[in-house]
C-alpha cells in the first residue's frame, strides 16, 4: 500500500512516534510520501525518511491508497486540500487536543495499521460545502469540510447579511457574522454559536448567526441540496470570508453562494472508533461537574 502523510506541526516530542510509525510501515512494506515540510524536518532525525519522496501538491499523491493526517482536526481539514476529489481515504491520527475527526491515536497506531492491512475498516463519506462568488476568493480550494463563515472585520459595527435559500428570502441577519456548517462542522464553530450537533451522515447544513442583534434569531437546519446565497451590507467596505482554516477579505459587492460540493471526504473509521462515545468524551456529556 502507498500512503501519503500530512501534518501541520511536527515537534521534537513527536519524533519518537514518527520513528515508531516508519518502523511499522516498513514491516508492512508500505510505500510512503511525506508532505514537503515534514520531510525536511524529519530527515535529520529519522534515517528511514532519507529515501522517502515528498509532495507539495494534490497531483503528487493521486496514486496513493491512503492519506494519514497526523495532528488535530485542523490537520485533517488541511489534508483534504490535498486529497480533494481523488477519493483517497483519510485516516486521522490524533496527536492534538479534541480530535473529533480522528479514528486513531498515536497510542493505537499499530492496531490501526493492522486494520488497514487486513481491510478491517469502514469509510464514512462526509459532505462538503462548495463556495461560488462573483469575485474569485479561494482559487481551486473553494470547498470546506467544516464550515464557511462570513464575519465583520476589525470594527465594533455589525454587518447585515441578507440570506436566501433557493432564491427565496430567508432573513437579514444583523450580527457579527454567520456560520454555515456541514454535519461534520456541527461540533466546531457552529456549536459555539448555539447550533445543534448533527450526526455525520446527515444530509443537512446548519445556518447559525454569530452574536445576532435580535436574540429571537436562532440557528436553522436546511437540506444539503439547498442553494444558500448572501448579500452583505456594512459600514466598512469589506468583510471576511473563511473556508475551514482559510480566510479572505471580500468587498461588499462580493456575492457568495454555497452549495453541496460534488465530491465527498472519505474518512476511515476502525472498530475502535465510535462517534457517540467521542461526543460524550470530548464534550464531557454525562459528567458530574458540580464538585
Amino acid at each position: 500500500m502507498k500512503i501519503a502523510i500530512n501534518s501541520l506541526n511536527v515537534k521534537e516530542e513527536t519524533i519518537p512516534f514518527y520513528t515508531t510509525l516508519f518502523k511499522l510501515l516498513k514491516e508492512y512494506n508500505a510505500e510512503v510520501v511525506l508532505q514537503k515540510d515534514i520531510h525536511e524536518y524529519l530527515v535529520p532525525h529519522i534515517k528511514d525518511v532519507k529515501n522517502v519522496e515528498s509532495f507539495s501538491t494534490s497531483k503528487e499523491i493521486k496514486t496513493c491508497d491512503y492519506a494519514f493526517s497526523i495532528g488535530g482536526d485542523g490537520t485533517l481539514l488541511n489534508t483534504i486540500t490535498y486529497t480533494r476529489d481523488s477519493n483517497i481515504p483519510i485516516l486521522g491520527i490524533n496527536t492534538g487536543r479534541l480530535g473529533f475527526l480522528a479514528a486513531s491515536t498515536k497510542e493505537n497506531i499499530e492496531n490501526s495499521l493492522k486494520a488497514l492491512h487486513n481491510n478491517d475498516f469502514k469509510i464514512q463519506e462526509r459532505i462538503l460545502l462548495h463556495l461560488d462568488s462573483n469575485n474569485p476568493l479561494f482559487g481551486n480550494k473553494c470547498f470546506a469540510l467544516n464550515d464557511c463563515a462570513i464575519l465583520k472585520r476589525d470594527t465594533s459595527s455589525m454587518i447585515i447579511i441578507h440570506t436566501y435559500i433557493n432564491g427565496e428570502f430567508l432573513n437579514s441577519y444583523w450580527a457579527d457574522g454567520i456560520v454555515i456548517s456541514t454535519p461534520t462542522g456541527s461540533t466546531a464553530y457552529s456549536l459555539s454559536c448555539g447550533g445543534p450537533v448533527v450526526m455525520p451522515n446527515s444530509n443537512n447544513f446548519i445556518i447559525a448567526p454569530v452574536c445576532p442583534h435580535n436574540l429571537n434569531v436562532r440557528p436553522i437546519v436546511v437540506p444539503a441540496d439547498s442553494k444558500i446565497s448572501f448579500e452583505i451590507e456594512g459600514r466598512n467596505d469589506n468583510y471576511m470570508v473563511t473556508l475551514d482554516s482559510r480566510a479572505k477579505i471580500a468587498d461588499l459587492d462580493t456575492t457568495i453562494t454555497l452549495t453541496k460540493e460534488k465530491f465527498t471526504a472519505k474518512i476511515i473509521t476502525t472498530s475502535e472508533y465510535n462517534y457517540l462515545k467521542t461526543l460524550r468524551n470530548k464534550l464531557s456529556w454525562g459528567n458530574d461537574v458540580r464538585n
